[in-house]
């Protein structure tokens, strides 16, 4: 397992970002993108990470790093607890099948964590997840993207300016109670119902590292992630965020 200290010697020379319940990298190629190094941390291995990978649970990993202090080699950590705890989009489309009511909620210790760190933070959730603070949502169509995609961003001790939602251009393609619906977007979750191609996938979030289908349903289109970025470090150049 990569060590603290082969991260610190590995990345100097670019700003470090910790990536927490990473999966295959769709935030963590945004930020690199944006101008960071990234390391990311999983508790399944993930063969298709595209940059410095260590397996091992996420909230327990950064504890160790805040008792350590190794924690301060970071500028920023990111962070997509698993979603499924609550989540209106779960209940509602798996109600049948008992799920979206026995997950374990990894929002709150993940926040409390992240207020220990002292470091600034983000914190993602699709929409429906009622128990995060929406600082920022973004949607496929801010960035010409072929998903929409909506997702809320959750910022620690920095903040932005939310960028304007444009109207989206139509409908999401796929079938609704017996009716097919064209559309400009494609559905990035499920396989029946007229969900996309594993290719279609990748074209319409902008990840090509990737084709397990799984990972390109869990993952954020890296767009989002390389605007987070850019403008974190835009007030850090400017000296707005410490």
């Amino acid at each position: 397992m990569t060590q603290p200290t082969d991260i610190r010697r590995e990345h100097a020379a670019r700003p470090l970002l910790l990536d927490l319940f990473c999966c295959a990298g769709g935030a963590a190629m945004g930020y690199r993108r944006a101008g960071f190094d990234v390391v990311g941390v999983d508790i399944r291995p993930r063969p298709n990470y595209p940059f410095a990978f260590i397996r091992a649970d996420a909230l327990e990993y950064l504890a160790d790093l805040i008792a350590t202090g190794e924690i301060e080699r970071f500028a920023l950590v990111h962070t997509s607890p698993p979603c499924q705890a609550g989540c209106a989009l779960t209940v509602g489309t798996n109600r049948s099948k008992g799920w979206g009511g026995t997950h374990v909620d990894l929002v709150p210790p993940t926040r409390v964590l992240l207020e220990a760190s002292g470091l600034p933070y983000v914190i993602e959730q699709p929409n429906g997840r009622a128990k995060i603070r929406k600082d920022l949502t973004l949607c496929g169509e801010q960035f010409s993207l072929g998903v929409l995609r909506h997702r809320n961003f959750e910022l620690g001790r920095w903040s932005v300016t939310r960028p304007a939602h444009p109207k989206h251009r139509g409908r999401v393609r796929g079938w609704r109670h017996g009716e097919f619906f064209d559309g400009p977007y494609v559905a990035a979750y499920g396989n029946g119902g007229g969900k996309p191609s594993v290719p279609e996938l990748q074209a319409a979030m902008g990840i090509t590292w990737t084709d397990v289908r799984e990972e390109l349903t869990e993952a954020i289109p890296p767009a989002y992630t390389h605007w987070i970025g850019a403008q974190f470090l835009a007030q850090v150049r400017a000296g707005v965020t410490a």
